[in-house]
């Protein structure tokens, strides 16, 4: 089932005008979101980047998108599906109405929110072997529009291609300054003896819910300094560990970068508190 606008819709019902604006010019915004036993996971974060990423485009906020409205019809969709999984990937995606050209006619949106189900509930360690390399055909821009999640996702696109056509299993991202910005599917951590590193959102990385939450972690464990800082290319082989963070698969930790190898100490353990704070919330 898919909800359209308020109305819950199969897939066969649900349609897209070749006009929609968000194919047409990427104009919409969407949030991905994991939702484990009816409750949505960190839904005060999601709704506020939300907000703000349609004010930044300029999108009419309706009256009716108040976090207990979105929150009853993300509920609504999954009390409908016939899963019988207990978490799920939650997509909601926010568009200006049809009309015009690159001048939209008018600022007014419609929505949509998409789900599926997921196999793991908490968020597992994966130990299995995560191999990467640097992205370096196309560069992210540094700025505001590079940390909102917009349909313009090419960028990412054409990594993900050259990664499966060379066996990574991820990209990582460089700015037009050539600093490492981000991986493909999240935000990147660097750990290097007792300091923790991720860039800065003037760089242009994703302005990521899981990296806030990584980020409130190393806040409460006195043993690490963690710092928004530019990452170079050159810092990746010195680094003890590398992850990566996003809200479905929580920490990635990666295990190769070139003939570089990476411990997962550090991130194991973040992850054994982020799934204590899934536990409490």
């Amino acid at each position: 089932m898919i909800n359209s606008n308020g109305e819950l819709l199969s897939e066969q019902q649900a349609k897209l005008s070749v006009f929609n604006r968000g194919l047409a010019y990427g104009d919409a915004v969407f949030e991905t979101i994991k939702t484990l036993n009816g409750k949505i996971l960190f839904w005060e974060d999601h709704y506020f980047r939300l907000m703000a990423s349609m004010r930044i485009l300029r999108m009419e906020i309706p009256m009716e998108f108040t976090p207990e409205f979105l929150e009853s019809q993300i509920l609504e969709l999954l009390n409908h599906n016939t899963s019988n999984s207990n978490s799920f990937r939650v997509k909601l995606t926010v568009f200006r109405k049809q009309g015009g050209f690159y001048t939209p006619l008018t600022n007014d949106v419609n929505y949509f929110i998409t789900a599926s189900s997921l196999e793991s509930d908490l968020y597992l360690f994966n130990s299995a072997a995560y191999k990467v390399e640097l992205f370096k055909d196309f560069y992210v821009t540094p700025g505001l529009l590079s940390t909102l999640k917009t349909n313009n996702k090419v960028l990412n696109v054409l990594g993900s291609i050259y990664a499966k056509e060379n066996q990574y299993d991820n990209c990582l991202l460089l700015n037009t300054n050539k600093s490492i910005v981000e991986a493909l599917n999240g935000n990147l951590f660097l750990v290097k003896g007792n300091i923790i590193k991720t860039p800065p959102l003037e760089d242009g990385c994703l302005k990521g819910i899981m990296r806030k939450q990584v980020l409130e972690i190393l806040k409460k464990i006195p043993e690490f300094e963690c710092i928004e800082a530019s990452i170079s290319p050159f810092e990746l082989q010195k680094a003890d560990e590398l992850f990566v963070t996003n809200v479905i698969q929580g920490i990635q930790p990666i295990t190769t970068f070139r003939k570089k190898s990476f411990s997962s100490k550090v991130s194991q353990s973040i992850l054994a508190k982020l799934n204590m704070t899934v536990r409490l919330s």
